[in-house]
């Protein structure tokens, strides 16, 4: 086996044009003040704070700084870096990781973290039994697919040699598994606090983070506290966090005017916009951001009639994406694809489903539908999903197809969503927004089959073994040399996505935030690439 810095073992790793830099270490922000406390408002409640189960834009931000994984990020970006882990090894074929633990870290009930908790937490998230959504990326772990088959119990590739090291042995090479090691699905868990909790391990959660939860009331906050026993020095910098449940965002945006409030969760409301952007003082407060997101129509594809390429077909013709976008003051791009232009593997030269509505209803009729059908439109209750949904609905009425909209808390349409009981869901509110810049993210949790699963987040329980096939085949290409070939495999896996449409893309969306005057910290940690929404770790008041 080979010793790699991190950065060094970025370059066998990943395989595409979307290289981490070579950086592995991050400076302190000289100006950042230690001390005080800063309040953050939703509309709705959280759902989960179990890294194996929660996997929301909400939820997300929050986990992360419960939690830690044995990878992470520079703060800010998407470059990898050492996290538990304090040094690793890769073999020559790909094959084996060992990773070497920091020592000292301590969970937030003071017990010292140890391998086997690294082993305990990756066996849980792959067990059926957990129904995580996350399960399927550690596909390539061996053993894998004996513990979800239920022949086995735990991952036979995942051992401790000793209380400080882990090794993972992989059935096949994978291109994206550094970064899998920083998603929240891999992060560390202590046993006894799971088995304590059960499943209320997600409303008492225990992690190595940069903060531990204080108060959890049902609908009202959740309270975290600085963990003085973090095991990096100096981070985080404030004391106390305060989320406040039930605010609805125009409400969070005048208590943000009034200096009641830090940041609006839910980000600024559409309706109040434009409004916030002509005034000069306020705008000076908007942080925007790039985001690797698609914003999506899912079609049940086990259900009829949406088992039905041809009405698969029609919907995508059926929906004015242009207006869709106005309805967001042009905060997108129409998409016509799963991944968003600025991700590896993108085909630039593909023009997707025009927008058609006689074309549609002529497919429709082909299909057998000429008088169309009834359906369900799922949609999360927050603004602007609800009006983008009733646009849905008229462009589908349209071409006869009579959806109804059934709109309802994100947790809601997340779990019919993985029940496969939602006919239809528009994505927004829970868009898919990259992991990691690759384009494999875009296709096992949200395309494959693994995702399509119980509790999976491939709504449209679609599953094409050939495409998954064909996705292993391109993860197992590590050779920078052939990130060419790779890309152009993921670019093709993602036109026959398109052929068979199990979804209907809409626009790539924007990301805007705001943050009161007394917020300090960088602007790409309000819109961190992978902290969604905010990076909470290194954000500061500055009075």
């Amino acid at each position: 086996m080979t010793r790699l810095l991190a950065s060094t073992a970025l370059l066998l790793a990943l395989a595409g044009p979307a290289l981490a830099q070579a950086t592995d270490t991050y400076t302190p922000d000289p100006n950042a003040r230690e001390g005080g406390s800063i309040t953050i408002t939703y509309k709705d409640d959280v759902s989960t704070l179990d890294p194996a189960i929660g996997y929301d834009w909400q939820n997300w931000s929050m986990i992360k700084s419960i939690f830690d994984g044995l990878m992470d990020y520079v703060p800010g970006t998407t470059d990898l870096r050492p996290g538990l882990a304090e040094s690793y090894e890769i073999s020559e074929d790909g094959l084996t990781y060992t990773f070497h633990l920091r020592p000292g870290v301590k969970f937030h009930n003071g017990r010292e973290m140890t391998s086997e908790d690294v082993v305990y937490s990756l066996n849980r998230v792959t067990d059926p039994e957990t129904q995580s959504p996350g399960a399927g990326f550690f596909g390539a772990i061996e053993g894998y697919d004996a513990q979800i088959a239920g022949e086995a119990e735990g991952l036979s590739g995942v051992t401790a040699p000793d209380p400080q090291t882990v090794q993972i042995k992989l059935s096949r090479p994978d291109a994206t598994f550094l970064h899998l090691m920083a998603l929240n699905f891999s992060y560390v868990v202590p046993r006894e606090a799971v088995e304590e909790f059960g499943a209320d391990f997600g409303r008492n959660p225990v992690g190595t983070g940069a903060y531990k939860l204080a108060e959890w009331t049902l609908g009202q906050r959740l309270v975290f506290e600085k963990n003085p026993d973090y095991w990096t020095p100096g981070v985080p910098y404030l004391d106390q966090i305060t989320f406040e449940i039930g605010q609805e965002p125009v409400v969070a945006l005048l208590r943000l005017q009034n200096g009641e409030v830090d940041i609006p969760g839910d980000g600024i409301p559409p309706a109040k916009f434009q409004e916030v952007m002509s005034d000069p003082a306020q705008a000076e407060r908007v942080v925007q951001g790039g985001q690797l997101q698609t914003g999506y129509v899912t079609m049940n594809v086990t259900q009829p009639p949406f088992d039905n390429a041809d009405v698969r077909h029609a919907v995508n013709m059926a929906i004015n994406k242009d207006r869709i976008v106005q309805i967001i003051n042009g905060r997108a791009i129409p998409a016509n694809q799963p991944l968003p232009p600025s991700m590896p593997g993108y085909t630039q030269d593909y023009e997707g489903y025009a927008y058609d509505p006689e074309g549609a209803k002529a497919l429709l009729a082909q299909a057998g539908f000429a008088d169309g059908f009834e359906t369900e439109l799922y949609v999360m209750n927050t603004d602007p999903n609800p009006r983008i949904a009733q646009a849905i609905q008229q462009d589908l009425a349209a071409i006869g197809i009579d959806a109804s909209i059934q709109a309802l808390a994100q947790a809601n349409v997340i779990e019919a969503g993985g029940a496969g009981t939602a006919p239809m869901i528009w994505s927004g509110g829970m868009a898919w927004i990259a992991d990691f810049p690759d384009p494999a993210n875009f296709y096992y949790p949200i395309l494959g089959c693994a995702g399509a699963e119980p509790g999976g987040w491939n709504w449209a329980k679609y599953c094409n073994e050939e495409l998954d096939a064909q996705a292993a085949q391109a993860d197992s290409i590590s050779d920078p040399a052939r990130s060419a070939e790779r890309l152009q495999m993921w670019s093709d896996i993602y036109m026959k996505v398109m052929e068979d449409a199990p979804w209907a893309p809409v626009f790539n969306e924007e990301r805007f935030t705001m943050k009161s005057p007394r917020m300090g910290g960088a602007d790409n940690l309000y819109v961190d690439p992978v902290s969604i929404p905010v990076n909470y770790d290194y954000v500061y008041v500055t009075e």
